[in-house]
């Protein structure tokens, strides 16, 4: 698989209870024919993660407040 440098910004909403996003995702515009296995990203805990498959970085939004439970 093609690695890439995309950068995805996403918000608090469209992290899940444990903070993460997962990759493959439609936040990408990745189309699930072509994708890889999902894996999830805790972005809370640092603020952006990177897809260890395809290089997608996601990045938590400036302003972006994640939930304390997170």
């Amino acid at each position: 698989m093609t690695r890439t440098s995309k950068a995805v910004e996403v918000k608090a909403k469209d992290l899940n209870q444990a903070g993460e996003v997962f990759c493959p995702s439609p936040l990408a515009g990745m189309e699930l024919w072509n994708s890889h296995p999902r894996v999830y990203l805790n972005v809370a805990k640092t603020g952006q993660g990177s897809c260890p498959y395809c290089g997608t970085t996601y990045r938590l939004a400036e302003g972006e407040v994640v939930a304390h439970g997170h």
